[in-house]
């Protein structure tokens, strides 16, 4: 897959088939567009495209009421990699594009530039000045100026449409099974080993603080299973989500993973965790001693969970 600044192009080369939307969470909703798309598109001998923005739309649109990211653009392209698109085609969502209109974006941007020649939309897809464009309009400039429409039909789970807002939600309260149903993959956050204050280590329970995107939706606070992945290696672990109170009184905020039987230094380096369960809300202990019998609890529970479910 080649990755492209659409401003900064003239043009693909030959005739492609075009996924349109922001894919935020690439849930299996987002899948089943880009599985057809990427059918389709091979059936017809056409390059499979993905044009999606490099911030989310709301960033302008909606700054007060901006809703945080599930995946990362970094992380966005690693997921979209593993398909077989040929393009990911990347547009800056900016006050002049805004501006443009649903008509002008099919004739600037998918003739004149990505020569689509088929066009992948989900069932509610909006687009152009203030959401103008829709499917049916998008069908009939495919009428007259040569590329097929296909309109993915939403994809329910247990009467759910699955959409980023419904996953956002779950995410938010804590709900990882229903996240993992809905996603089709454990939410995961990837970030940077930040050198924190080493409580955990003083504890006897070391754990890798991890800095992750501002923009990226947070689960509840409270203490999950997971899995970290350092390195090329997936790790059993158990991490901490919230302020620590505990421990600390300044009202900083931190996610702490502690890796079962891990003795590297991971300081300063890249790692992912991936929330499997939760296992109970964050909670203010009398004392120490408390806090780490809650804690060999905590570890105990995570040891028994991949005794049942182990990882490969």
């Amino acid at each position: 897959m080649k990755t492209v600044d659409v401003s900064q192009m003239d043009t693909l080369i030959g005739q492609s088939g075009v996924g349109l939307g922001n894919f935020d969470g690439l849930h299996i909703g987002h899948m089943a567009l880009l599985n057809t798309l990427i059918h389709e598109s091979r059936m017809s001998g056409l390059s499979p495209a993905v044009f999606t923005f490099t911030k989310h739309p709301d960033h302008i649109l909606r700054k007060d009421l901006y809703q945080p990211l599930i995946t990362s653009l970094p992380h966005k392209t690693e997921i979209l990699s593993h398909l077989d698109l040929d393009w990911l085609c990347l547009e800056e969502f900016d006050e002049a594009f805004s501006r443009m209109s649903a008509e002008s974006f099919v004739e600037r941007i998918l003739l004149e530039k990505l020569h689509a020649r088929l066009v992948v939309v989900g069932f509610n897809y909006r687009f152009g000045y203030l959401g103008k464009g829709d499917t049916e309009l998008l069908r009939r400039m495919g009428d007259r100026n040569g590329f097929r429409v296909i309109v993915v039909p939403p994809v329910q789970v247990n009467a759910e449409i699955v959409s980023s807002t419904l996953i956002r939600s779950y995410i938010q309260k804590g709900n990882m099974e229903r996240v993992f149903q809905l996603l089709g993959r454990h939410f995961s956050i990837p970030g940077r080993v930040a050198d924190g204050q080493r409580i955990g280590r003083e504890l006897g329970f070391p754990t890798a603080n991890l800095y992750p995107d501002p923009d990226m939706v947070i689960p509840a606070f409270g203490v999950y299973i997971t899995r970290t992945l350092a390195g090329q290696t997936w790790h059993d672990s158990v991490t901490s989500i919230g302020l620590a109170p505990t421990v600390r009184d300044d009202g900083s905020f931190s996610i702490e993973s502690h890796l079962l039987g891990y003795r590297g230094d991971l300081y300063g380096q890249p790692i992912e965790v991936s929330f499997i369960s939760r296992i109970r809300g964050e909670k203010k202990f009398d004392s120490r001693e408390a806090l780490m019998k809650q804690i060999e609890n905590d570890i105990e529970k995570t040891r028994r969970y991949f005794s049942v479910f182990p990882c490969p």
